[in-house]
């Protein structure tokens, strides 16, 4: 691992290493030790990288198809090729158990295929006959979709590769130039991501990792050179870009509080069994810092008694502790402030009324795995993003008043439904005002080429590698005239 005496990480300025004047270091959550020190780009260099996108746009978006997937397939082999080193790295930096770090390098893998199968097939032409009216005779409609210009990626912490995977990937697959600017907890999984790109053959400009401070980042949103901005990261954050450049277009993946919901007819001890360890699992997983973590499960009355002592025991196995050993489920938060916020809530919810029935305590930046009962309304526990390892179980009178209490919330990412009733799964799907709904298991289940993003407060646009190249592109209509059709 580098260390601060080594020469600071540079980043990546329009497809070529480059250093600005000072640095930041990174640290381990886990034990503080310094990871390296990151070059920040100067303003000067800022400016290149978006004028090299703006010059490269037209050259770009007329690259063939071929020469964008082999780019992605290319990324998506190297990945392959060092995904233990990578794990490590995301590990390191951002305190990721060994088993989900791999997990995400494996994700990202599939990310860059993705990309590449979509580039080959992505904007082939829609052709429309006209003379469906009499004003249309000898006319056709050709639709295609066109790059809206380049687009200004924000990456998060929390999956500091493949959420980087998930800006680029799709940028890259329809030839729109990006400048990708990743969490300062975490930028070295998207640097190393940067050395892949740059052993391709996409244009200079095509692409830039710019570990940029946040408190220089209004001037990048407000730049009418970067007319997409694709962001995923906090509520408070992400709605202020809206209302910082209204007129980009732009999607917001903004978080929720994941509900996993436990019918009546779940009610086997085999069956609450899976229910109890997928829940356990996916509350903690990343250290709960995850959109679509389980925070919230939503039980019948018929099964809460006995499916309550299977998750509090489930939880109780999640295996806390160092980030690099293989055996650990739960590392550390990001970093200690945020395992205080997280102490804050549940405290704030005990003294609410709530129960608590396992964890509750705080050592340094780990919390740990946390199971609450009985959570009043009001607290921030029970209806804000808790972003940590703590879930919280509620019984419910029947299907409708389960819908119903996962509804109650400012926020609509992903849902789970353990049923084995296809109709209730069908009446889920209609009734759950979310993106997603995952019949069968907790809401935490992702494929990376379906869509995903959410409804109220958890943002707007659809992530999902043909779905964000959608979100990158407007349809552009060609009307040919004078055609023996």
């Amino acid at each position: 691992m580098t260390s601060t005496r080594e020469a600071p990480h540079e980043f990546w300025l329009a497809g070529r290493p480059a250093a600005g004047d000072s640095t930041f270091d990174v640290t381990s959550p886990w034990d503080g030790r310094q990871l390296g020190a990151v070059s920040v780009p100067t303003e000067a260099q800022v400016e290149e990288a978006v004028a090299a996108a703006e010059a490269v746009r037209a050259e770009f978006a007329a690259t063939p198809a071929h020469v964008r997937a082999a780019a992605c397939e290319h990324v998506s082999r190297r990945l392959v090729e060092r995904t233990e080193e990578i794990a490590r790295l995301i590990s390191a930096e951002n305190g990721k158990p060994m088993k989900w770090a791999r997990g995400e390098v494996g994700r990202a893998v599939s990310v860059f295929r993705f990309a590449a199968e979509e580039a080959r097939r992505f904007n082939g032409g829609e052709a429309q006959r006209l003379d469906t009216d009499a004003g249309g005779v000898g006319r056709l409609a050709l639709t295609r979709r066109f790059p809206r210009g380049t687009v200004l990626g924000i990456a998060p912490f929390n999956f500091p590769l493949n959420l980087c995977a998930h800006k680029v990937a799709p940028a890259l697959a329809v030839g729109t130039p990006i400048i990708l600017k990743p969490a300062p907890a975490t930028p070295l999984s998207a640097l190393l991501l940067g050395e892949l790109l740059a052993e391709t053959e996409l244009p200079a400009g095509a692409w830039s990792v710019l570990p940029v401070p946040n408190e220089r980042m209004p001037a990048l949103v407000q730049d009418e050179r970067l007319p997409v901005i694709s962001f995923t990261g906090s509520g408070p954050v992400g709605w202020s870009l809206l209302d910082a450049a209204p007129r980009k277009h732009t999607t917001l993946e903004l978080g929720g509080n994941g509900a996993a919901i436990v019918l009546a007819d779940w009610s086997s001890e085999e069956d609450l069994d899976w229910a109890a360890t997928r829940i356990a699992a996916f509350a903690n997983y990343q250290g709960g810092q995850s959109c679509i973590s389980v925070q919230r499960v939503i039980a019948d009355e018929t099964v809460y008694d006995r499916l309550l002592p299977k998750v509090v025991a489930a939880v109780e196995a999640q295996v806390t502790g160092d980030p690099s050993d293989d055996a650990t489920d739960v590392g550390p938060l990001i970093n200690e402030d945020a395992a205080k916020r997280v102490e804050s809530w549940v405290d704030e919810a005990v003294r609410a009324g709530a129960k608590l029935l396992t964890g509750g305590r705080r050592d340094g930046a780990t919390y740990a795995p946390t199971v609450l009962s009985d959570v009043p309304a009001g607290t921030r526990l029970s209806c804000e993003e808790v972003f940590g390892p703590v879930l919280t179980l509620s019984r419910a009178a029947g299907e409708e008043a389960a819908f119903a209490a996962a509804n109650d919330s400012e926020y609509g990412l992903q849902a789970g439904v353990f049923t084995h009733d296809v109709q209730a799964a069908f009446r889920a799907h209609r009734a759950l005002e979310v993106g997603g709904v995952i019949i069968g298991d907790v809401p935490s289940y992702r494929a990376d080429q379906m869509p995903y993003g959410g409804a109220k407060q958890s943002g707007v646009g659809r992530e999902g590698v043909k779905y964000a190249m959608e979100d990158y592109t407007y349809e552009r209509v060609m009307v040919l005239t004078g055609l023996e059709l």
